[in-house]
């Protein structure tokens, strides 16, 4: 089962998935997919972690994330974006190369028996990318949004706190 959740920035997408996950487990899986790039990032990071009691069990995995996602198991991935944004570089911008291959990634996940709340940010919703590169990965997000949302069973849209039922 997929549940797909998406929002602007600080629109309470993680702390929602959070929720959600700890209604359906008694000990959820956390799955980061970021490289830490800087010391504000990591501080971002440390405050996500902070959010989370014993419960969690944290996986980190920057690509590959169906391969360390268990059976049976509930599992937030935090987020698309970040996850994306490995392959975008990792292909040099190539697009049309990360779009596949993110695409190969999400049709694995819809195999797993687990249920999998996937985040993810609407950044072609707010201010319009200053270069080619932030431009092309703003449709490269756009389309992997719309790739996900079809394929999962629930999707929900965070507007200031508030969740929006899509599907």
């Amino acid at each position: 089962m997929i549940h797909y959740i998406s929002g602007g920035e600080r629109s309470g997408k993680s702390s929602y998935a959070q929720k959600l996950a700890e209604g359906i487990s008694k000990n959820p899986f956390y799955l980061a997919t970021s490289r830490i790039c800087d010391k504000d990032f990591k501080a971002r990071v440390d405050r996500h972690i902070s959010d989370r009691d014993e419960r969690w069990t944290t996986i980190e995995e920057e690509k590959n994330i169906s391969a360390v996602i268990p059976d049976k198991s509930t599992v937030v991935i935090d987020c698309v974006t970040l996850w994306l944004t490995n392959f975008y570089v990792d292909t040099k911008y190539d697009v049309k190369e990360s779009l596949k291959l993110a695409k190969q990634e999400i049709e694995k996940l819809v195999e797993i028996d687990a249920h999998i709340i996937i985040i993810s940010n609407e950044i072609g919703m707010g201010l319009h990318a200053t270069t080619e590169s932030g431009r092309k990965f703003t449709e490269l997000q756009g389309w992997v949004n719309q790739f996900i949302a079809k394929k999962a069973d629930k999707a929900t849209f965070m507007v200031s706190g508030l969740p929006l039922k899509l599907k």
